[in-house]
């Protein structure tokens, strides 16, 4: 399962955000370090098909993919060097597989913000400085750690010894490692450091309704964070934590009305868990029938067996072929048969790469 670590600076709206996406009641305190220890909470993606695919099928139940989200107490300047409550939680988001930054982006005086006032650039340069000064601690001590076997001439030690002065350079130029260029051979070589800017992130622009939202202020530093984010190649979604944690407790029907009333007509949620689940280069497949109708995940570029995997390891070794149709041509057929007698379903063997929205099943000896 997808794991992502919801990090910022104390009091930017972590919990809170974390709160609303797993409706769970964690501590969301108006002061630093409110969250001590990591909160998880598992998150269904949203995706209308596999709704349309029970019904097809009439399904007795339906399963989402799925992702887990960590709540990972507030960072702060020099963290790194153990500041706050430091390498502690740059231990916590070494564990997860992408970054969910959450970046305070409305002034209000009645919320206190670290460092006095509201600058999301300088907020993400902190947190993104700490990651890269933890990642370059851990490439230093494992170049030392290496440095007897490569005086002994091993080949391995003096490969891998050669990705990590190629990361710490990298580094110190204020970049992050998925900067370096490393190729597929060397990514492996250092994947045991679980380096943090290795991992994809994604902002989390967090608004408030009742505050004086940046994008409303219109003075320059909401298009400086657009901006330093497209300079990174990155991704960022808009959300307002406080409002979503709230229409948690308000009836699906009338959520579309409450929107409305307080401004916030998008259902940022929805984005952020679809684009995180995208952040990381993910694409979900449907399996469904009478009894379960269920997405699973897979990374972009997957083959079949290695999807078949994703059900049961059995799969990978002893798959034969996949039957194949897409979720559009199956939902328009009506029925499976339908859809059979139409030519729509495939035969698939091991080199198919699965695309996002296929429906499958799986022969295997």
């Amino acid at each position: 399962m997808l794991k992502i670590g919801i990090v910022g600076l104390p009091n930017v709206g972590k919990s809170t955000l974390f709160n609303a996406l797993t409706k769970q009641a964690v501590l969301a305190a108006n002061y630093p370090f409110a969250t001590i220890d990591p909160n998880v909470g598992i998150v269904g993606v949203p995706d209308e098909r596999v709704g349309q695919l029970a019904a097809l099928s009439q399904s007795e139940k339906t399963i989402p993919a799925a992702i887990e989200f960590v709540d990972i107490a507030g960072l702060v300047k020099g963290a790194s060097e153990g500041e706050g409550l430091g390498n502690k939680f740059l231990s916590h988001i070494r564990e997860v597989d992408a970054i969910l930054e959450v970046v305070r982006f409305f002034d209000d005086a009645d919320v206190v913000h670290v460092h006095n006032d509201v600058n999301p650039v300088r907020d993400i340069e902190i947190i993104n400085l700490e990651l890269v000064l933890a990642d370059s601690q851990a490439l230093v001590t494992r170049r030392d750690r290496l440095a007897s076997d490569v005086k002994a001439g091993a080949k391995k030690a003096i490969e891998e010894q050669a990705v990590v002065v190629k990361l710490i350079d990298t580094l110190a130029s204020g970049k992050f490692a998925r900067d370096a260029g490393l190729t597929e051979d060397e990514l492996k070589l250092v994947q045991s450091l679980n380096l943090l800017t290795l991992k994809p992130i994604l902002y989390a622009f967090n608004g408030k309704s009742s505050g004086k939202n940046l994008d409303d202020l219109a003075d320059g530093r909401a298009q400086a964070a657009y901006d330093y984010v497209a300079d990174q190649k990155g991704q960022y979604v808009k959300v307002d934590a406080a409002t979503e944690r709230e229409l948690n407790d308000v009836s699906d029907e009338d959520r579309g009305g409450f929107r409305e009333e307080l401004g916030v007509p998008v259902d940022g949620l929805a984005d952020l868990i679809r684009k995180s689940y995208e952040t990381v280069g993910l694409i979900s497949f449907f399996t469904t029938g009478p009894k379960e109708t269920r997405a699973w995940t897979v990374l972009k570029g997957s083959t079949a067996p290695v999807a078949g995997a994703a059900i049961h390891t059995d799969f990978l070794d002893k798959f034969i072929r996949a039957e194949v149709v897409a979720t559009a041509d199956l939902l328009a057929a009506g029925s499976y048969a339908a859809a059979r007698e139409k030519g729509l379903v495939r035969t698939e063997g091991k080199e198919y790469v699965v695309k996002d929205g296929d429906v499958m099943v799986f022969l295997h000896g």
